[in-house]
């Protein structure tokens, strides 16, 4: 790209912005606690912050400028995250906001769709989130039963969703609905950009085993939504739900250009020197054991991020598909779950003494407890297994019984 600041320059000044902006965090309150203490406050400190990035020039590094973003390039937010370590950042926003939805609506949605809610985000006047998982339909999207039933310029939506990440803070969500039942399931869905906060949409949050309730339900009841604020085609969301499965993949694996901060999905921990510290309140610090475990800790941390950067600019350049973001985001959820393996057996009777809400405090049981999370979110594991073995080395897809059967003559339930 030419015409475009150098990243040097660019770290340059945002080295200096952030020293006379934004607050160390030793000195931000609450700050780095775990998502059990994500409420209301937290919230509209991200928002605030957001603002306050967008009033500096440094909000929205990789959206383009029409959409109220920099226009500049990976290797820009790369500099800017960097220069931001150790500093309050809103990555509450990162993901879904920025990383999955505005990514999205970035890639598919319509002009006016763009300029709208792209803007709205960066200046942190909105948050969005995805409606994709419903109670019914597990891995399988494509099955989803949420019904948008056309009625002139707009459609009804009725249905449930499940597992949608900070809902309830939410303004608007990409849901993914069904608008014809008489295709097979890929070919009936259409993606809605809906608003979260009106009557017919109730959110219910799902209190989990580390005391979060990050994740909650949805009940949607006859919501009304214009025609305008479909994303992409109708009848065409299963193209949009790919993309935005793509941007997810991305964004745990750590290979997102839109994450702005350090990575909310990896552990805060991610330091041999705060590992260490740990070590030694364990009384282990001399321990030969110990310190091969500080090391393997260390070494995935580096790896993941090395990978992420491998595979995102790989993508990005076309030498590799956007499948190969999975590969990215299978090490990230086996990293996450061996990460918070290490530091429990490092803590030892430690881990279960910790407040998972204290800023600060390394609440290693907690994190424990939570370790799977790391390879559900964003899709499991297993499905990136999948799509690595079927979309990247050319083997034999899965057989699926309904496949090509109209999606009202699939069998469900009993």
């Amino acid at each position: 790209m030419t015409g475009i600041e150098s990243v040097e320059s660019f770290r340059l000044r945002a080295r200096t912005w952030i020293a006379a902006n934004l607050t160390p965090e030793a000195e931000a309150p609450g700050y780095g606690a775990s998502v059990a203490g994500r409420d209301e406050t937290a919230w509209q400190r991200a928002r605030a912050l957001q603002a306050t990035l967008n009033a500096g020039g440094f909000a929205g590094i990789c959206f383009p400028k029409e959409y109220g973003g920099l226009g500049l390039t990976p290797a820009h937010q790369r500099a800017f995250n960097e220069e931001a370590e150790g500093h309050e950042m809103p990555v509450l926003l990162s993901i879904p906001t920025f990383s999955i939805c505005c990514a999205t609506i970035l890639d598919m949605a319509s002009e006016e769709v763009k300029r709208e809610h792209l803007a709205a985000a960066i200046r942190g006047e909105e948050v969005l989130v995805q409606f994709l998982s419903e109670p019914g339909s597990g891995s399988d999207l494509a099955s989803v039963t949420t019904r948008a039933d056309r009625r002139g310029d707009s459609f009804i939506l009725s249905g449930t969703k499940i597992w949608s990440s900070a809902a309830y803070a939410a303004d608007y969500a990409l849901c993914l609905a069904r608008t014809d039942w008489g295709v097979p399931k890929h070919e009936g869905l259409t993606m809605f950009l809906v608003r979260v906060r009106q009557p017919g949409i109730e959110v219910r949050r799902i209190r989990q085993v580390d005391g979060s309730s990050e994740f909650c339900q949805e009940f949607i009841d006859g919501v009304e939504v214009s025609a305008a604020h479909v994303v992409g085609e109708v009848n065409g969301g299963w193209a949009v739900a790919s993309r935005q499965m793509f941007h997810e993949r991305s964004s745990m694996g750590g290979a997102s250009p839109y994450i702005s901060g350090p990575h909310p999905a990896r552990d805060r921990m991610t330091s041999a020197r705060e590992l260490i510290g740990l070590a030694r309140d364990a009384g282990r610090a001399a321990d030969p054991a110990a310190r091969e475990l500080v090391a393997e800790y260390h070494s995935l941390d580096r790896i993941e991020s090395w990978l992420a950067d491998r595979v995102g600019a790989a993508v990005r350049a076309g030498q590799l598909p956007p499948a190969a973001s999975s590969v990215a985001r299978l090490f990230s959820g086996e990293a996450v779950t061996r990460r918070a393996e290490i530091a429990l057996e490092l803590a030892g009777p430690l881990g279960v003494m910790s407040d998972p809400a204290a800023p600060g405090e390394p609440a290693v049981g907690v994190r424990f407890l939570a370790r799977q999370g790391g390879s559900l979110g964003g899709g499991s594991t297993e499905i990136a297994r999948n799509i690595i073995s079927e979309r990247l080395l050319g083997m034999p897809r899965e057989y699926a019984a309904d496949k090509g059967v109209p999606f009202n003559q699939v069998k469900r339930g009993r």
